[in-house]
């Protein structure tokens, strides 16, 4: 799912109809576990991300540092690196590719979702009280 996918389902299942409380207050435990299995299944997927972008980095030290054979460079479909550099610069090298910055952005990417989706659980967490709050609204708007 994607984040926006995310943001248009919460905004669908976010919204407490003050008419039907009761009704409301017994759905919590189902949004609760729809929203916990995404959060889980989005967390999943942050640590694999976070675990290639580790073994991706480590290859592309060993490419810049040319400690890559012609057999390793055509299995990863690279071309041989025609600069000698620096041990110290590397890093700038590795922070600038191409292939790193876009594992990076797929792990803020990720990290975006699980964020959000965390919101979303903090929020139903407190949606009973939330629910219970409208409750004695109503009940001393007529007086009781």
């Amino acid at each position: 799912m994607n984040l926006e996918e995310i943001q248009n389902e919460w905004d669908k299942d976010s919204k407490i109809d003050r008419t039907e409380l009761g009704e409301e207050s017994i759905k919590i435990p189902a949004l609760h576990s729809k929203y916990y299995q995404m959060y889980s299944r989005e967390r999943l997927q942050q640590a694999r991300l976070v675990e290639t972008l580790k073994l991706l980095r480590k290859d592309k030290w060993d490419y810049y540092s040319g400690n890559l054979d012609k057999d390793e460079l055509e299995e990863k479909g690279w071309y041989p690196f025609q600069m000698k550099v620096l041990k110290s610069d590397i890093p700038m090298y590795i922070d600038s590719d191409q292939e790193i910055v876009e594992s990076n952005l797929k792990v803020a990417y990720s990290k975006e979702k699980v964020d959000f989706l965390e919101a979303i659980i903090r929020t139903l967490n407190l949606r009973s009280y939330q629910i219970n709050n409208a409750i004695n609204w109503e009940k001393f708007k007529v007086g009781a």
